[in-house]
């Protein structure tokens, strides 16, 4: 029993004189060559840190992407729980720059106090519809008003499971708005009943030849195959705009590749630019070859970043007879998307400067009733979504 005595005290030391000397012959981490067994214990600090933070260290609106409080009303909302809270507001309303206040008001023109009555339709069933016609300005075939202002962002199959897809496709159906497609065409799981926006991205997948070419006529079979209300052109995505981006091939199975019209098991890489146009007026007239052969709305999603292009673009509907339907706008704060940290961080503006700063120059063109706009950033919270209406969005994407 002596022994097994000794040798049950001596394990411990064996094993950190064993973990030492790996630590010190060991080539990949100077911390732990420098600070053999203890430097573990700062990786694994690190390691916990965000744990630490979120419920140890910081309060219940300081996070970000979202806080603590607008997860647990996200959270709460979804599952049909009980949203409201006590004790009033923790933000400081105040001395923070910049914090929207949203001004009610006593009394609405036209409504009585029988509107109160339980005659109106209140709450989660009532479905607000845009107040502007999607291609109707510009005399679109398939022109409509669509049934709900808040709608479904941009979020591709593949880096979205089929399960998720199928789940917001569905919730698009009960809710009775829109699910963008995101840039990895349409999947069966894409219809499931509800109404799409189908997004081209600069590898037109979905619509493209076997050289990865714009190819009009796919564009239109795919089309006439889905329920698509409408065509998004992506130029760029807050995330990383000018980057394009990446599905690993490990990713890419035989019904990626099939969906998108892309190799099995090879890396699909997203050009930063498109090759069907080059300039405001190509892009134009690809606009315009879109929409006379399909009938459909078409209108372009970006981030902001030099004005050039946006006055560019005004000019030219002013003065050619050419335009886009709609144009969504994307903030550099980010969504989904994974990007270089530089690229969420630094580029492009934040949605709420770069919004008003292209509206800005199609209301000083008089030039705002012809086009939808759709603000996309982190808009799911109603205080941030009414902000970007008071900025003059027609819709948001969520």
């Amino acid at each position: 029993m002596g022994w097994t005595k000794k040798l049950l005290a001596s394990a411990p030391v064996a094993g950190i004189a064993a973990l030492a000397t790996y630590d010190l012959t060991q080539r990949h981490h100077a911390l732990l060559r420098n600070f053999p067994v203890i430097a573990h214990g700062r990786y694994w600090l690190e390691a916990i840190g965000p744990e630490l933070r979120q419920y140890i260290v910081t309060n219940n609106d300081e996070e970000r992407p979202f806080s603590r409080n607008q997860r647990r009303w996200v959270y709460a909302s979804a599952k049909l729980q009980n949203n409201y809270f006590g004790f009033g507001t923790d933000n400081d309303t105040e001395t923070t720059p910049g914090y929207p206040i949203i001004k009610h008001r006593i009394f609405v023109e036209g409504v009585t106090s029988g509107a109160t009555s339980g005659h109106t339709k209140q709450g989660s069933d009532a479905i607000i519809p845009s107040g502007k016609v999607l291609g109707g300005p510009r005399g679109r075939e398939k022109a409509f008003r669509p049934q709900s202002v808040v709608n479904i962002s941009a979020m591709s199959f593949g880096s979205l499971s089929s399960a998720a897809i199928s789940a917001l496709n569905n919730g698009a159906q009960l809710a009775g708005c829109m699910h963008n497609t995101g840039e990895g065409s349409i999947s069966p799981y894409h219809r499931e009943g509800g109404d799409l926006i189908y997004q081209i991205g600069t590898s037109y997948f979905g619509c493209r030849d076997e050289n990865g070419r714009f190819d009009v006529m796919r564009l239109k079979e795919l089309m006439e195959s889905a329920p698509v209300k409408a065509i998004e052109i992506k130029l760029s995505q807050g995330a990383k705009p000018g980057l394009g981006g990446m599905l690993p091939g490990a990713k890419v199975n035989a019904e990626i590749a099939h969906i998108r019209g892309i190799p099995e098991g090879q890396d699909c890489i997203s050009p930063s630019r498109h090759t069907a146009f080059h300039d405001v007026d190509s892009m134009l007239d690809y606009v315009e070859l879109i929409a006379a052969e399909t009938g459909l709305p078409v209108g372009i999603k970006s981030a902001v970043g030099h004005l050039w292009f946006w006055r560019e673009l005004v000019h030219e509907m002013a003065h050619s007879g050419r335009g886009v339907d709609f144009i969504t706008i994307d903030g550099g704060e980010g969504g989904t998307g994974a990007a270089p940290m530089v690229f969420a961080d630094s580029v492009s503006l934040p949605f709420r400067v770069g919004f008003s700063r292209v509206y800005k120059i199609f209301a000083e063109a008089g030039m705002t009733n012809d086009v939808t706009f759709i603000g996309s950033a982190k808009l799911g919270l109603p205080d941030h979504a009414m902000v970007a209406m008071a900025l003059g969005c027609d819709m948001v994407n969520v």
